[in-house]
């Protein structure tokens, strides 16, 4: 799509005004945003948005050896987006023991994971305590793994149920081992949607201001936004604008995920699922608009590893980690695989053309040996 001197050859007319910032290293407006998402050029989106994506972190694309841990799907919301959560007398539901949290967490690959990723439903009856009490036991058995956990929705019914500040409920899990949170639950902050797609749910002020807290308090996080189902295009770029000036304020998150919304065994499932071209235009936006944001995932879980890794190209530069038995999005029917090996994600990496790091849950580069990893500071 470009010429000898590697300019791009636009269809659109105006994106010119957009290419010349993002070539300066302008910030996007809001209207640039609304342009990006309604303009059919996805190549010349792609084109800028590769722009940034080697500006920022080069020809390097990253990943992780993980394992997604979910205690229980018991959930006092109602979600309407959500196939996951079940009510606690629902036969089919399920709560872990803490033996058993411990024990699917040893569970699987020889390879050392770096990072368990912990999330769950809002238990009516599962406290503070006992949440810290199950990080404490995963320190002590894997000392070494980083515990990203609890979305900004958990903290704060969490700190509901305790009458204590979202302040010191962060406090108190960060001491008992949590060291950084997923982000997960951003859902779109519209207050017209969430009424509509999760009612049950703290509002988009009230997820920045959990988000908010947990950076001050030394806790770094991602941050996501759930796309294709009621929202606007004005929707999702209000959302990405307030992310970006939170960043501004706490430096605080350190990856964004666009996530597509899977319709399958929700209330919504009459809406249809994305298309490629929504989940790659999502993932371009996304890192045109979020400068202060350093990495911008490609889910393959959600997006299909086909997806996620032509998306490599198209401003992401993360492909998530090997994952293990994700339920949320399989339970709204999800097809892709529970899991990729570690050398999958190579592969899928290299094909893109570009250079896999592996790498903590805060960016750092892991060098693995047969049996065991370490962290290079």
């Amino acid at each position: 799509m470009g010429n000898s001197n590697q300019q791009p050859v636009i269809d659109d007319a105006r994106l010119g005004s957009v290419l010349q910032k993002v070539q300066a290293g302008h910030r996007l407006s809001f209207e640039d945003g609304v342009t990006l998402y309604s303009t059919p050029d996805i190549l010349s989106v792609g084109y800028m948005a590769n722009l940034v994506r080697e500006r920022i972190n080069g020809n390097r694309t990253f990943f992780n050896v993980n394992r997604h841990i979910n205690p229980t799907d018991v959930c006092v919301a109602s979600c309407r987006l959500c196939a996951f959560g079940k009510k606690k007398k629902d036969p089919k539901a399920y709560t872990m023991s803490l033996d058993e949290v411990w024990e699917t967490a040893g569970r699987g690959y020889s390879e050392a994971v770096t990072e368990f990723h912990i999330v769950g439903g809002l238990h009516p009856e599962l406290t503070v305590d006992w949440y810290c009490e199950m990080l404490r036991g995963l320190k002590e058995r894997f000392p070494l793994v980083h515990l990203k956990a609890f979305t900004m929705v958990e903290i704060s019914y969490l700190a509901q149920r305790s009458r204590t500040p979202i302040r010191e409920t962060l406090e108190r899990l960060h001491a008992a081992g949590m060291e950084s949170l997923p982000g997960g639950g951003a859902e779109i902050f519209s207050e017209r949607v969430r009424r509509i797609i999760c009612d049950h749910k703290i509002d988009g002020r009230e997820w920045l201001e959990v988000a908010r807290v947990a950076h001050q308090v030394g806790l770094k996080s991602n941050c996501t936004m759930l796309y294709g189902h009621i929202e606007s295009v004005e929707d999702r770029v209000d959302h990405l604008v307030k992310l970006r000036e939170l960043q501004d304020d706490t430096r605080g998150f350190v990856t964004f995920i666009p996530l597509a919304f899977h319709p399958d065994n929700t209330p919504l499932q009459h809406i249809s699922k994305t298309t490629g071209f929504d989940d790659i235009r999502n993932i371009a936006v996304a890192r045109l608009m979020l400068d202060n944001i350093p990495h911008i995932k490609a889910y393959w879980v959600m997006m299909t590893p086909k997806i996620a890794q032509i998306a490599q190209r198209f401003g992401a530069d993360d492909l998530d980690g090997t994952v293990v038995e994700e339920k949320i999005y399989h339970d709204a029917g999800a097809t892709t695989s529970q899991s990729l090996r570690r050398n999958e994600l190579l592969r899928l990496i290299r094909e893109a053309g570009r250079e896999p790091v592996e790498r903590d849950t805060l960016y750092r580069p892991v060098e693995r040996t047969e049996t065991t990893f370490t962290v290079l500071v």
